[in-house]
């Protein structure tokens, strides 16, 4: 059975050093590597490079620590737009060596802002972002997540729209199943623009949810993963998947005892891999359209 290129994100195994998860990775049978700042020893990125190159892991989906525009519940600082501008820009070129697949970026929460004012700011942030990484010569993902964890844009097709008015074009959609799984037309959005995305973050939802950091393996909860892989397929969508977990054990205010960040890094990796091809495995096409 030949499956699609899978990575899997650094956060799924959020404990882990990077050695660890490069190890561990490959041991679970992924392809590639969701780098995360944060994990990325300042100063080794060319031994870290160079262990990625041993064991076949291509880097995927970058997460900066500083990836949203302005302030969202994950990444609170620093509060200042124009400084967290300026640690974008450097997380972008830092990537830029491992030749990764895309450099996330996010717009940030509204919490309470002038509206207009806001947008502004976003618009003017991911113009930079987009000229760091065309100065870089790497991809950047804009992606959209749902209201409650703090967003602007909350479907492809506002993405999308936000990517227009910042004239920013070459700028490519990460979609998230927790973000969008059920998102109004959801399904017939992701038919559309399916060759607007970069890559897609595999994971489920539980519930009734607890926060934005109890997410669950695919298959595991109420998304229905197979007909967003079925509509993907069916779409031509061919890039990267890139499972991400969440599970809170205490590290963001709720220690959660089926949290899976309890599990070794090598049973949670194994553990992603297997369920996402297991959903693979189920996907179905997308119901006939009728006119």
């Amino acid at each position: 059975m030949s499956y699609p290129k899978l990575s899997i994100s650094q956060c799924t195994t959020y404990l882990a050093d990077i050695r660890e998860d490069i190890s561990v990775y490959r041991a679970a049978g992924a392809d590639g590597i969701g780098l995360w700042e944060f994990k990325l020893p300042r100063g080794q990125e060319a031994a870290v490079g160079e262990l990625m190159a041993e064991a076949g892991l291509r880097a995927t989906l970058c997460v900066p620590e500083v990836a949203s525009i302005v302030p969202d519940p994950f990444f609170t600082e620093p509060r200042d737009h124009r400084q967290r501008r300026a640690a974008l820009r450097a997380a972008i070129h830092r990537f830029a060596p491992f030749d990764p697949v895309a450099v996330m970026v996010l717009t940030g929460a509204p919490d309470g802002r002038d509206p207009a004012e806001l947008r502004r700011i976003v618009v003017e942030g991911l113009r930079a972002a987009a000229d760091a990484a065309g100065e870089a010569g790497v991809t950047l993902g804009l992606e959209p997540l749902r209201r409650t964890s703090g967003t602007l844009v909350t479907t492809l097709p506002e993405t999308l729209e936000l990517i227009e008015e910042a004239g920013v074009p070459e700028v490519r959609v990460i979609y998230d199943v927790w973000h969008l799984w059920d998102a109004p037309n959801g399904l017939d959005d992701l038919r559309r623009y399916a060759d607007r995305l970069i890559g897609v973050q595999v994971n489920d939802y539980r519930e009734p949810t607890r926060s934005w950091c109890d997410r669950l393996l695919p298959g595991d909860g109420r998304a229905d993963v197979p007909a967003i892989f079925g509509t993907l397929e069916a779409a031509g969508y061919d890039g990267w998947y890139d499972v991400e977990i969440f599970s809170d054990d205490g590290r963001f205010g709720h220690a959660y005892p089926d949290s899976l960040w309890k599990l070794p890094a090598e049973e949670l990796a194994r553990r992603a891999v297997t369920s996402f091809r297991r959903q693979w495995d189920a996907r179905r096409p997308p119901r006939p359209r009728f006119t």
